[in-house]
């Protein structure tokens, strides 16, 4: 199955991906590593300002990134490729 994706905005912050599929949307941002707290801050703050309850996931090189943070999930490269390399 094939996704819609584009780049979103939210005011001047900018979201790296919504995909959507079968009229559900998910919010993905991209890090190469999130090795601390102000990297941290930057890839989940955008995400925490959308109001709505679709799927948002940030998507590290981080090899033990799994879990999430205030119900946004951080998930490695290659549980994303698992997912929705379908």
């Amino acid at each position: 199955m094939r996704f819609d994706v584009l780049v979103g905005k939210l005011g001047d912050r900018e979201i790296d991906f919504v995909a959507e599929r079968n009229s559900k949307k998910y919010y993905i941002q991209v890090a190469y590593l999130i090795p601390d707290e102000k990297t941290h801050e930057r890839e989940f703050g955008n995400l925490l300002k959308i109001g709505d309850n679709n799927p948002k996931i940030v998507v590290s090189m981080d090899e033990l990134a799994d879990g999430d943070y205030k119900g946004i999930e951080h998930w490695s490269i290659r549980k994303f490729l698992t997912k929705f390399g379908n």
